[in-house]
């Protein structure tokens, strides 16, 4: 009997599967430490306990992104080690902040399949959520990812596409208990601009560069235990190239956007995201932002906005998204819809 775990190939999924992954983390203050240094993250509430308490919390939270690499991380195995390519999200949404001690775990649940036209690959979407050690959910999340199939005899199965949502509702978001911007302290931030003072469709060009080295991503993939094959393996692709994971490029654009963007504090929701196009080792990461919508949340002082967070190869090319037959353009590495929590 084979000991070892080749991971599962598109032909090995049903709709409707469970599937628990291995491995629970605990987090503490040193995954935040090494997040800030692979990172340059600099928002005051993922920072300083006194700043946050100042917030209506307790202390610091762990950070949003950092929880859910983690979370993510221990899907890998079952559901991506043999992906070509993570595609996109869809309803995410942060329910419980995630403190330093807490240990999380995760869950998936296959919610559609189809294979692709060449019957070498198909998709598979899966709702994932993590938990915390008192079972309670912290965030969740869908995912779809194009996985390899083992078998190319192998049937294909029933073809079942989600409809999704293309927005998570403003009412549907979570917000952190206690949390309270009416004192909030925006010379500590970082930045003066608040709520009132972003307008929608306005964009945001966030100036910093940061060129991603090879040795960094593979710290930051193994610190999150995302074992997927593409991030370490260099014969794994054609061109003999390791592939960023996307979630490094997601962590750098974020921090990068922290120049506009100090006062979007809490990430609360992800409405949608596509890795565009391949990040490789060399590549410089630049990032720009654009304000989709606006909304009052029940929190003292607090706001809601709805960000697209764009990364780019090198130059942000007068914020270029798309070409005229509406497809990303080669420059375009990220394009990711979100929520954040921003004083009023």
């Amino acid at each position: 009997m084979a000991k070892t775990n080749p991971g599962r190939f598109f032909e090995d999924y049903r709709i409707g599967e469970v599937i628990t992954h291995a491995v629970p983390r605990t987090v503490s203050g040193g995954e935040r430490a090494m997040y800030h240094a692979l990172y340059p993250a600099r928002h005051a509430l993922y920072s300083s306990d006194e700043f946050a308490r100042e917030c209506g919390l307790d202390a610091s939270p762990f950070d949003d992104l950092a929880a859910f690499h983690v979370v993510f991380g221990k899907s890998v195995p079952d559901i991506s080690l043999n992906a070509v390519a993570n595609l996109g999200y869809a309803e995410g949404r942060w329910l419980k902040p995630v403190w330093p001690g807490d240990t999380l775990r995760s869950e998936s649940k296959v919610i559609g399949l189809k294979q692709n036209s060449n019957g070498k690959s198909g998709v598979v979407y899966v709702k994932t959520t993590g938990y915390n050690q008192h079972d309670e959910p912290v965030l969740e999340y869908i995912r779809w990812v194009m996985v390899r199939k083992k078998d190319l005899s192998a049937d294909a199965p029933d073809t079942l596409v989600p409809e999704l949502k293309q927005v998570v509702p403003v009412e549907d978001l979570v917000i952190p208990e206690g949390l309270d911007f009416s004192r909030y302290e925006f010379k500590l931030a970082g930045e003066r601009h608040r709520f009132g003072d972003y307008e929608i469709g306005e964009k945001i060009d966030h100036v910093d560069g940061v060129t991603v080295e090879e040795a960094e991503h593979m710290i930051a993939t193994r610190l999150w235990q995302n074992t997927a094959k593409v991030h370490f393996d260099a014969t794994n692709r054609e061109d003999g190239k390791r592939l960023i994971y996307g979630g490094h490029v997601i962590s750098m654009a974020r921090s990068l956007s922290f120049n506009g963007l100090a006062n979007a504090q809490m990430i609360v929701g992800l409405n949608a995201g596509a890795h565009a196009n391949p990040c490789f080792a060399g590549d410089t990461v630049r990032a720009w932002s654009e304000v989709l919508d606006k909304a009052e949340t029940p929190s003292p002082g607090v706001g809601a906005v709805r960000l697209r967070l764009v990364a780019t190869k090198g130059d942000i090319q007068d914020f270029a998204l798309k070409g005229e037959d509406g497809k990303y353009l080669p420059h375009v590495m990220l394009d990711l819809d979100y929520w954040a929590l921003m004083p009023m």
